[in-house]
Order: C-alpha cells, then sequence, then structure tokens
C-alpha cells in the first residue's frame, strides 16, 4: 500500500479489480476544505481512461510488477516473438500488449516485458532509438528561418517529422514517448 501523495507518472496500481496505470495526477489544496489529488488513470488491460479523485494521504495498492529483459525477434502473423535472455525461451506478443511501442519495434532489439502474476501486461520500450530514414521528400532550399519540418519514413515504418536539411539514408534518433525527431547519429 502507498499514500495517493506519493503517486508518480507510470505507476501501476490495483483498484476495482483492475490495473490502472497512471498518466497523470495533480495535487489540490483548496483554501477552504481538506487537500486532494486528482489523477487521471488508464486501465492496463482496455486502455480506457478514467478520472479518479482521492482524499490526501489515502492508500491504494500498488501492483507489484515484474520485468523481464527480452529480446525481439521476429514478426510471425499477428504475434511479435520475443525470446527471454537469460532463459532463451521464446514467447509470442499480441500488439495489443506492445501498443504504440510497435512502430519502433526492430528485429534483435531489446526491450523490458511487464508481467503481473505470470501474465503479460505490457512493453516497456527504451526511451530513444536510432533508426534509419528510407523515405522522405528532398530538402527545399528557400524558408528554413522558422525550421520547418517535413515528414520521413522509417525503416519500421513509423513516419517523424524530421528538419529539412535530413535525407534518405541518415539514421536519426527518435523519442519514443513523443514520437518526436531528437537529434543525427
Amino acid at each position: 500500500m502507498i499514500s495517493v501523495n506519493d503517486l508518480k507518472t507510470g505507476l501501476t496500481l490495483e483498484l476495482d479489480n483492475g490495473l490502472w496505470s497512471v498518466v497523470e495526477f495533480l495535487h489540490v489544496k483548496p483554501g477552504k476544505g481538506a487537500a486532494f489529488v486528482r489523477t487521471k488513470l488508464k486501465n492496463v488491460e482496455t486502455g480506457n481512461v478514467v478520472e479518479k479523485t482521492f482524499r490526501a494521504g489515502e492508500k491504494v495498492a500498488k501492483a507489484t510488477l515484474d520485468k523481464r529483459e527480452m529480446q525481439y525477434l521476429y514478426k510471425e502473423g499477428a504475434d511479435y516473438i520475443m525470446m527471454d535472455t537469460e532463459t532463451y525461451e521464446q514467447l509470442a506478443v499480441t500488439e495489443d500488449h506492445i501498443g504504440d511501442g510497435v512502430k519502433y519495434l526492430k528485429e534483435n532489439m531489446n526491450v523490458n516485458i511487464l508481467l503481473h502474476d505470470g501474465r503479460i501486461i505490457g512493453l516497456d520500450m527504451p526511451n530513444h532509438v536510432e533508426l534509419e530514414v528510407v523515405d522522405t521528400p528532398p530538402s527545399e532550399k528557400g524558408n528554413t528561418a522558422q525550421g520547418g519540418t517535413k515528414p520521413a519514413t522509417l525503416e519500421t515504418g513509423a513516419v517523424v517529422n524530421v528538419p529539412f536539411f535530413i535525407s534518405n539514408g541518415d539514421k536519426i534518433r527518435v523519442d519514443t514517448r513523443t514520437n518526436e525527431y531528437l537529434d543525427r547519429v
């Protein structure tokens, strides 16, 4: 059990017979009355997002999650085949469990699988990945004073807005949380 005063973004809680991840939270201290914590929670299994308010200091159950490092091997039909890096056991993971991270998965990439009671509940992607640009329009001369951008398709199929100087074949670093270009490698 943890206090709602100690909530952090990304923390997983056990509430109402389900697993909920904290998307955002706000401590509110009104001038009159008791303080409270307003949260936005996302159901880990269904993806539903709800807003819930807790009294300050209220206790909630923290979910115990196991992280196992696995290597993405290949895609087979609708499943993504992962291999445990310690036991070499292979596991099929569906696209629902991976979420938005599927567009950054590259063969032989190491990721963390989140498990709760032996069930896969999600995939923890690295904060940034290095991918090659396979298709982007040619660079344009002219109005670059505002630092314009153009769309670029990466080797995994993800589309990211990049600066005009990026061309086909360049390797770039992308933030997987915000889907933004960081820099050229």
